[in-house]
């Protein structure tokens, strides 16, 4: 298997642990603003890594090359991929797990490729800078015109009951908006251009690492420098109806999180950072910690090469299984009791050593995981036509 390929895999084993994590972690401890390090490492960031790797994984599945020889082929297998990974995350959503399901968002950003799966990495790129700029701005105006969301997972029920307030939550509203998170999608097509381009590994691992470090450092800079001012923490707090003198209240509220999108009643919020706020500084920041992980990633698969990096980060090639027997987990009794249950001392070391077992059996076996081959089965009959490697 390409070290690429591996590096990608390992980043998406990260994720996927990052992403039970921030579900099984407390959030209170004694890291900044009451909230546990551990909390505050995860939260944001490993769904944002996610959604950087699927704009990844669809650059690397889908060559230029071969999109432009059979544009419409490639369209109809992400299109079909689409459908059956949102239909998934709406069935998890049904029993109410009490975790955020990311899923049916995820199946939306797909759809979001499908008009730019032919672009060059530089292109991607501008897109996913202005895209990051200009979609909080966008998010805010539309917000005013827009239904407050329900906080609930979509699910099928969402879908018969309301299911145009299911679709302002996907788009705008919900945990997970597409119209913000279009930014990571973009982002990580470019990166998975450049990637795909036969001698590319060795040439962007630095880069990644550089950029990614710098952005997720500047962004967080700002947002400091910005909340420092008293005038805007009086601007913050008077969006929250806390008073004058309940900054550390929000100071803590902020680094829980938001759901999706920060609060409303002044553009102050563009430029501090929250996990899940859908601020410039947050789209900013979480990028860039995305694509720094991707990096040393890379860089540690090259580096170690006689480590079995296969078998390592093998569940990174069954996310979607390994995610969704997660989430249903979370959704029965043993969420609540037992080893497996979040807020205690095991049930995130319980979740993460069966993710990694399981994962490394896979690959021993030479198998997929269960709803990955079935996705696999389902988009394999499109055809696509073949088409020479051209760099991109």
């Amino acid at each position: 298997m390409s070290g690429r390929w591996v590096g990608v895999d390992l980043a998406r084993t990260l994720a996927l642990l990052g992403m039970f994590a921030a579900h099984l972690l407390p959030d209170d401890g004694s890291g900044p603003g009451g909230v546990s390090w551990g909390f505050q490492l995860v939260a944001g960031r490993s769904a944002a890594l996610f959604a950087v790797l699927a704009g990844v994984g669809i650059a690397l599945a889908a060559s230029r090359a071969s999109v432009l020889a059979d544009p419409w082929g490639h369209r109809r297998r992400l299109l079909v991929r689409a459908v059956l990974v949102g239909g998934i995350g709406l069935l998890l959503g049904v029993p109410d797990p009490g975790v955020a399901v990311i899923l049916t968002y995820y199946a939306l950003l797909f759809c979001c490729a499908l008009p730019v799966l032919h672009w060059r990495a530089g292109p991607l790129a501008w897109l996913a800078l202005a895209w990051g700029l200009g979609s909080p701005v966008a998010s805010i105006l539309l917000r005013d015109v827009l239904p407050d969301p329900t906080l609930a997972d979509p699910s099928l029920t969402g879908l018969l009951v309301d299911p145009l307030q299911l679709l302002t939550e996907l788009l705008v509203t919900g945990y997970y908006p597409v119209l913000t998170w279009a930014t990571y999608l973009f982002a990580g097509m470019s990166v998975g251009r450049v990637l795909g381009a036969r001698g590319a590994g060795r040439d962007v691992t630095r880069p990644l690492v550089l950029v990614g470090a710098a952005s997720a450092t500047l962004a967080l800079g700002v947002s400091a420098l910005l909340t420092r001012s008293g005038e805007v923490r009086g601007a913050l707090l008077a969006t929250t109806g806390l008073g004058a003198d309940d900054w550390a209240l929000l100071d803590q509220e902020r680094r829980d999180g938001y759901f999706g999108t920060h609060p409303d009643g002044s553009w102050w919020w563009l430029g501090v950072w929250s996990p899940h706020s859908g601020s410039i500084v947050d789209l900013v920041h979480t990028t860039g910690s995305a694509l720094l992980v991707l990096g040393c990633c890379l860089a540690l698969v090259r580096a170690l090469p006689s480590l079995p990096w296969p078998v390592l980060s093998g569940a990174g090639r069954a996310t979607l299984s390994l995610y969704s027997a997660h989430v249903i987990l979370l959704s029965t009794p043993l969420g609540d009791a037992g080893v497996l249950a979040r807020d205690t001392s095991t049930g995130l070391l319980a979740h993460s050593l069966i993710a990694l077992v399981l994962g490394a059996a896979l690959v021993a076996l030479g198998r997929r995981g269960p709803l990955e081959w079935a996705v696999h089965r389902a988009v394999a009959g499109t055809p696509v036509t073949p088409a020479p490697h051209v760099s991109s």
